[in-house]
């Protein structure tokens, strides 16, 4: 028997039922997946097993702080050595925008002494007395990010618009890749004639995630 003939539009109908339905995620979706992955427990010991005298042993912990606030996510992190935890050499705030295409991770400081918030997330008292204005922001060091694929957000800031002055450096360059497994950072940076002054020299540092959720 000769099978009937199909016409080009018979054709297309039949090729549109057939793909996936399936809508595309919203922003508001993807705003919360990167939260989540964001969130957690991080750790660079195998990077340092692996490349002894490049990188460190690190623990890096991003916690959820300010849920009831519509104009976030808000997330708190803070990185320290894994021999010494409850020491953070680096704490910040971060809020997450969606905007048009991208999202923006902008980049706060703490006021007063930035330890008396170290391990904060177990104490909600810390975070319930702080406001999103007391914070100081960094203008140039949001990280605009923007998912490749369903598995992955890459961000970065904007060459050199980010004022990150310590150890004789005059800006600073950050970028991150997202997944939901871990995540990669590479922060350097440079003097004023675009010479490296702090920051791993040979990549970023790659953070392997090993628990949902901060330490208790």
């Amino acid at each position: 028997m000769i099978a009937p003939r199909r016409t080009p539009l018979v054709a297309l109908l039949l090729a549109l039922s057939c793909a996936s339905t399936e809508p595309a995620p919203t922003p508001e979706a993807e705003l919360a997946k990167l939260a989540l992955w964001m969130t957690g427990t991080f750790s660079s010991a195998a990077q340092a097993q692996a490349r002894p005298g490049e990188y460190l042993d690190l623990r890096l912990v991003t916690a959820r702080i300010w849920p009831e606030r519509s104009d976030g996510p808000w997330l708190y992190t803070e990185q320290a050595l894994a021999t010494d935890p409850d020491h953070p050499v680096r704490q910040r705030v971060h809020r997450l925008v969606a905007r048009t295409g991208q999202f923006d991770c902008e980049l706060y400081t703490l006021p007063g002494n930035p330890q008396h918030y170290a391990g904060a997330w177990r104490t909600p008292a810390v975070f319930a007395a702080l406001t999103p204005t007391e914070l100081e922001a960094h203008r140039g060091c949001t990280l605009k990010l923007h998912a490749t694929d369903a598995a992955t957000f890459l961000g970065q800031s904007d060459a050199t618009d980010c004022p990150l002055a310590r150890l004789g450096s005059a800006y600073a360059t950050l970028e991150v890749a997202i997944t939901e497994f871990g995540l990669t950072s590479w922060e350097r940076g440079f003097d004023a004639t675009g010479r490296h002054a702090w920051g791993a020299r040979l990549g970023p540092y790659c953070f392997d995630k090993v628990a949902e959720t901060p330490p208790e």
